[in-house]
């Protein structure tokens, strides 16, 4: 048999770094099993759980949790969104009422700009958890398309702030998942 070189030993990365690189956000258990006052509520059947809050580039990413209620399906939430979303469900499923697609645990989807859609949590599905990467805002309307509210990074910062303060975490807790 002939010897076989020494594998060099591992070693991290030592040069130089950028003075003007954010630090890392790392979170070990994104999701939160260990303290649901991570889970900001948005509806009485859906919650959020930042990950990311990119002020300076005005998206966000979270995670969404939705919980049927036992009283059928129950809407999430109708709306539009000016920029690209990505969603990713990793737990569950739900489906839009536009759509003949009904999405599972390893659905992928990409929400074009300009579409509106109703998310719908399945009556049939106890709970549902999806990785949503946020560009822009959510802009919620009735079922004419007119526009009744909205959300961008700016109001979801504000709403975990209210959140984690009134949940015993400080206002500023928030901070650990802005960038």
């Amino acid at each position: 048999m002939l010897d076989q070189p020494k594998k060099p030993a591992l070693q991290p990365y030592s040069g130089p770094t950028s003075p003007f690189a954010l630090p890392e956000i790392f979170i070990q258990d994104a999701f939160a099993t260990d303290d649901e006052r991570l889970w900001c509520p948005m509806t009485p059947y859906s919650w959020s759980r930042p990950l990311c809050l990119n002020a300076s580039q005005g998206y966000w990413v979270h995670l969404s949790k939705f919980r049927n209620k036992g009283e059928g399906e129950s809407v999430v939430s109708c709306h539009r969104h000016p920029a690209p979303v990505h969603g990713f469900i990793i737990k569950g499923g739900w489906r839009y009422l536009e759509h003949d697609w009904v999405g599972s645990a390893g659905s992928y989807v990409f929400e074009a700009p300009g579409d509106i859609h109703t998310l719908v949590a399945l009556a049939d599905v106890e709970e549902s958890v999806t990785l949503f990467h946020n560009t822009g805002a959510l802009i919620y309307c009735d079922v004419e398309g007119n526009t009744t509210g909205y959300a961008d990074v700016f109001t979801r910062i504000e709403a975990y702030a209210k959140h984690f303060e009134a949940v015993g975490l400080g206002r500023d807790y928030v901070k650990n998942f802005i960038r």
